[in-house]
């Protein structure tokens, strides 16, 4: 991966940090059997975590909600994976996080403490922004900053400007200078770019530009920082225009991108943290930053749905990309959740190793196993219940104390799952409509927009909608109605005629709206990081001397961390045939189906594709390594057509037949007068419900009780895994 300049970065990062975490009486300790574990031969490990939601609620610029979320996601990251001590990381949160509060922290905290060999980090989640910079580095000549808790903006903006209290690029490359450590990273989930609110999500920038000014506190704390390190400003200027200061920098969103404050259920966080520090819980081996970055982005651009990529960039000459992330080479065994506190037979745990996308399936009736230093189980719970990532269970075996870490056995899926759509203004007087006819079509619902968590948008394309999104192909008409993702980027082929009214919309929509019910309730399955079952699938380009264009394993079942080609996307032109390899790394036979969904939401099976034999068409047999299709046997190819843009491959095998499925299926291929090849869904929620009834159906008898809301799917008898790619 290509690595922006510094100037590029500290553009597109918004030059934020941030990292949340709870006070210390509210964390317990780990066992002394699991400290003396994770106790290291390793130098110290120093973090500064700084979390701001609560900027002044004015017309100006919009508080938010997640940022205090993400800094409570990377302190139990750093104590429970990386094994730093709770006394060795500071938080700074809201009000707290005033200009002068975060410096002084930096230089106490960071700057005198950090020695040659320590570990050093700091994560900024909060707003960002840019001002003017007397030097110019960029040809707009602006500099990105950090916007405390303190730093409004001038009376009379925007139509006058004048000086902000913000922290600059310029003041963090000088601490970051005067740190002694090279093991330093920086983590910022900010941006510059937009702000406000878009669709569902809240833009973490907040206004600036060429009429906003340094403060002189922070052009003499510069100063005082030059004299300090002994840098002429003519020096100060060539070295940051040379690339970053220390280690490895960490940006949430390209220069020109947004980055996302996001509703999850209901809790708040930013879309870039939560994905970060979920798929570092789930890693089972030391995992490089030019590894982790490009996975982790993947996920973010999915999760955000706001076309957000992370990047970084770590000091020239360096070659630090290919060291373990926070320079740590050792980590604690891989885990989905963390025991932070026992009562009696009843415990609370920390979720913050579960995937965003399956969150919803570990409210009730998952369970989970403890684990010992060499990952061997050491007792079992039952989640009961759950808010936001903070779980409460019971003890199925009472064999360990707070700090356990916490292995995902069994998910709940439950039998109700809805979707949920939300409202846009441009609706207008149609909004009560919309509901109604939204809640004609089963298992969906209407909400508001901005207050808790969607998954598609119900809008006209408005004249300002047009404008944004200039420049791409078909754009619908203005005044049609139809769907957009929760960043209000458009779904393919949603959209009608100009005046078309609200319940013809809705019925136009039926099959779609079915279809990406059927999306979201197969997603829930999905445990690339947790199954145990051994399971590798690729996509290759037969025409291009079968290069692979994308690949996924089941990390936790090949013990292998996931390099970095493992998830990514590509841009497949239109026409391009593509073909599927799965092996079956088991000793034992698996039973496998293949679904795909477009950008517009359309599913169709690509296997089973043979419509005329028995049950032993899913059969993948031990060490067996299949193509879809196979020359040899099937008479089809797989070719990419339109609509252009996302499109994923959701690959289910199960220890157990997929009886019901393939019943379905047939009767679905029957209809369609299809004997072999794959098959479309116009309404796929009866295919996926027997799915996921066969898959529940392999879960193995699990101590605990079975609920009747719930369909349980054990990670050693199903792996589920997603390929995704944009069709051009």
């Amino acid at each position: 991966m290509g690595h922006p300049s510094r100037r590029r970065f500290l553009q597109a990062a918004g030059a934020t940090l941030a990292t949340l975490g709870w006070s210390h009486r509210d964390v317990l300790w780990r066992s002394d059997r699991y400290g003396h574990a994770l106790a290291q031969p390793t130098n110290r490990k120093l973090a500064l975590l700084v979390g701001i939601n609560a900027y002044p609620e004015d017309r100006l610029f919009a508080p938010l909600n997640g940022c205090v979320n993400d800094i409570e996601l990377q302190y139990h990251l750093l104590v429970h994976r990386f094994g730093f001590n709770p006394s060795d990381i500071v938080k700074l949160s809201d009000r707290q996080a005033t200009r002068q509060a975060i410096l002084t922290a930096f230089e106490e905290h960071l700057i005198n403490q950090a020695r040659p060999g320590d570990v050093v980090v700091f994560h900024f989640s909060g707003h960002g922004s840019r001002v003017v910079d007397p030097d110019r580095d960029f040809p707009d000549g602006l500099n990105s900053t950090l916007v405390p808790v303190d730093s409004p903006l001038p009376q009379g903006f925007p139509r006058q400007g004048g000086i902000v209290q913000d922290i600059t690029g310029h003041t963090l490359f000088l601490l970051a200078s005067a740190i002694q450590s090279d093991n330093f990273t920086l983590v910022l989930d900010s941006c510059h770019s937009g702000g406000g609110t878009r669709g569902n999500l809240t833009v973490r920038a907040r206004p600036g530009g060429a009429t906003l000014e340094m403060s002189p506190a922070e052009l003499a704390y510069q100063e005082t920082w030059l004299s300090r390190l002994n840098l002429s400003p003519a020096a100060f200027i060539e070295q940051r225009r040379a690339g970053i200061a220390k280690g490895v920098a960490i940006a949430s969103a390209r220069r020109n991108q947004y980055a996302a404050d996001t509703p999850f259920q209901d809790f708040y966080a930013g879309a870039f943290t939560y994905v970060m520090t979920q798929y570092l819980w789930q890693q089972t081996g030391t995992t490089p930053f030019s590894s982790t970055i490009p996975n982790v982005a993947r996920t973010t651009n999915q999760i955000s749905f706001s076309g957000q990529e992370p990047q970084f960039e770590v000091r020239p000459g360096s070659e630090y990309d290919n060291r373990p992330v926070y320079f740590i080479q050792k980590m604690s065994p891989p885990a989905e959740a963390v025991v932070t506190k026992i009562q009696g037979s009843q415990a609370e745990i920390w979720l913050g190793g579960i995937d965003p996308r399956s969150l919803e399936a570990f409210t009730q009736d998952a369970v989970l196993s403890a684990v010992d230093p060499d990952g061997q189980q050491r007792g079992l719970i039952q989640i009961t219940d759950r808010q936001g990532l903070i779980g409460r269970g019971r003890l199925l075996q009472d064999t360990m104390s707070a700090g356990s870490l916490l292995q995902e056995q069994v998910r709940g899926v439950p039998t109700d799952v809805t979707l949920i759509i939300g409202l846009d203004p441009s609706l207008g007087n149609d909004e009560a409509a919309a509901s109604r006819a939204i809640a004609t079509i089963p298992r969906l619902q209407a909400g508001p927009l901005n207050q808790g968590e969607v998954h598609y948008i119900l809008g006209r394309m408005t004249a300002d909608y047009r404008q944004e999104l200039a420049g791409q192909p078909n754009l619908p008409p203005e005044g049609g109605l139809g769907l957009f993702y929760p960043g209000l980027d458009r779904v393919p082929d949603s959209f009608g005629a100009a005046g078309e009214g609200v319940d013809a919309a809705i019925t136009r929509l039926r099959s779609k709206l079915r279809s990406l019910l059927a999306a979201r309730i197969v997603k829930l399955m999905l445990n690339p990081g947790s199954s145990r079952l051994n399971l590798s699938v690729s996509m290759n380009l037969p025409e291009n001397n079968s290069q692979v264009s994308a690949s996924a394993f089941t990390i936790r079942g090949s013990r292998s961390p996931a390099p970095s080609d493992a998830t990514r996307t590509e841009r497949i032109p239109i026409n391009t045939t593509i073909q599927f390899q799965v092996e079956n790394r088991e000793t034992r036979d698996l039973f496998l189906s293949i679904l795909v969904i477009n950008s517009s939401g359309e599913m169709a099976v690509l296997f089973p594709n043979q419509w005329v034999t028995t049950a032993e068409v899913m059969r993948l047999r031990a060490g067996q390594r299949m193509n879809i299709p196979e020359p040899t046997r099937d008479s089809f190819r797989l070719v990419t057509q339109e609509p252009t843009g996302r499109t994923e491959v959701l690959i289910v095998a199960s220890t157990s037949p997929l009886d019901g499925a393939l019943r379905t299926l047939r009767e679905f291929a029957t209809r369609s007068g299809v004997s072999d090849g794959p098959v479309g869904l116009g309404d796929p929620t009866e295919v996926v419900g027997q799915l996921l009834q066969d898959a529940s159906g392999a879960t193995r008898g699990t101590s605990g009780t079975r609920s009747t809301t719930t369909q349980p799917i054990d990670a050693r008898e199903l792996a589920a895994l997603s390929l995704t790619f944009d069709v051009v």
